[in-house]
């Protein structure tokens, strides 16, 4: 019995020096880091895709990335023919580029399409609008693109946009209107160039397609031109204002002819009544035939010979970019009526004292016989005029190049 208590106590001492033991081991063990967490991903931002590069020899890369996309192609106004496109490359990571020219100095627009679907070039911060028209765009520097370059060492004018009411349309409408350098700050009264744009365009076509601060800036600037206010409005009747900014007015119901006649001749009538007289109570502007100009291009060609053949001795300088003598309005029109009424007015206009009327046109332009029947007109009248024909058709890349020799002419 003693022994058998003995070996009990023997086996508990045991176990407890083997506790103790174990107890100061793990004691005396330095105590283990915690484990790491895992490492995040590294964020990286996704190299910048240059497009359009301009290449020192006038060539251009363009470059998009697409990764599920099967055909992008490129669409250019450098590009012979309507619809005229170009495929870009694909390499093994998706990216497509394509390298162009060398292309002469100029302005270019262009757009891509992806899988059939029409868009810009999400690389370029450049982007112009013609009507519901969106292009991407870059210039070629050279001696001809030259004025369309914003500079920063010459003296910039200002482009407001106002609102002025239209007495002759009933309705608030908007304009732009450029006053060159010095302007807000001084007290000399300028002359004023009234610039139209065409169909389509709106108040922003001059600015943004034809870059009319740039040219009038850099004219003024080379003292090429005398500084003057330009006034761009809105050559469509039913509009208040660019379609990408003012909301639609009421819809009138009319439709066809109807619609054509409540509007026809009401632009033109509210220029002379509305507009003129707007400028010259609100801006520093000198009064007087002498000291008005007028040009447009196409629908404001048209636009620009509607208000000078009806108000002769208001302008003294006009200018009529890629229009002419066109058959436009009803079909049951008295055509030798229309053409003794011409006659009439072009003479009146004639012996008005007029300085300049100045024609331009490309000669690949559809309106091309329209404007050799304008001239044959004002030759058979006698009114003097100066033609400049220029290659290509109907497009900006004349109508900036008409802006740029026409401006230097005025107010001499």
């Amino acid at each position: 019995m003693k022994k058998k208590r003995f070996s009990i106590i023997v086996t508990i001492v045991t176990n407890f020096v083997l506790l103790v033991i174990t107890a100061n081991t793990f004691a005396q063990e330095p105590a283990r880091p915690a484990a790491a967490p895992a490492a995040r991903p590294s964020f990286r931002m996704a190299p910048r895709i240059v497009s359009p590069e301009i290449l020192p020899d006038s060539r251009v890369t363009f470059r998009i990335y697409s990764k599920d996309t099967s055909r992008i192609s490129l669409s250019g106004e450098w590009q012979a023919g309507f619809g005229a496109s170009e495929a870009l490359v694909r390499n093994d990571t998706g990216l497509y580029s394509l390298t162009v020219g060398p292309l002469k100095p100029e302005l270019y627009a262009y757009t891509f399409t992806i899988d059939g679907v029409r868009t810009i070039d999400p690389g370029n911060t450049q982007v112009r609008r013609d009507g519901s028209n969106y292009q991407s765009y870059f210039i070629i520097p050279g001696p001809e693109s030259d004025l369309y370059f914003h500079k920063n060492d010459v003296p910039h004018g200002t482009v407001t946009k106002i609102w002025y009411k239209s007495e002759v349309l009933g309705f608030q409408r908007r304009v732009y209107i450029y006053t060159p350098a010095g302007y807000e700050n001084g007290t000399q009264k300028y002359p004023v160039f009234y610039l139209l744009h065409g169909a389509g365009g709106d108040e922003d076509a001059w600015t943004n397609m034809g870059r009319t601060a740039q040219i009038m800036d850099n004219l003024i600037a080379q003292g090429k031109s005398i500084p003057m206010i330009v006034v761009m409005t809105n050559g469509n009747a039913n509009q208040a204002g660019a379609q990408n900014e003012v909301p639609p007015l009421p819809a009138t119901g009319e439709q066809g002819m109807a619609a054509y006649q409540r509007y026809a001749g009401k632009f033109e009538e509210h220029l002379v009544k509305d507009v003129v007289p707007f400028i010259e109570k609100n801006f520093r502007s000198l009064t007087g035939k002498d000291n008005r100009a007028i040009a447009g291009l196409s629908m404001g060609g048209a636009h620009t010979q509607t208000i000078t053949n009806n108000n002769p001795g208001m302008f003294s300088y006009i200018g009529v970019y890629s229009m002419g003598i066109m058959s436009m309005g009803p079909q049951n029109q008295d055509a030798a009526k229309l053409e003794q009424e011409r006659i009439t007015k072009l003479t009146a206009l004639k012996d008005s004292g007029y300085k300049l009327y100045w024609i331009a046109c490309g000669k690949d332009d559809f309106v091309y016989k329209g404007v050799i029947t304008l001239r044959e007109t004002l030759d058979k009248v006698g009114l003097k005029y100066i033609y400049r024909e220029s290659t290509g058709g109907h497009t900006w890349a004349n109508w900036r190049i008409y802006l740029s020799e026409f401006a230097p002419m005025l107010f001499r």
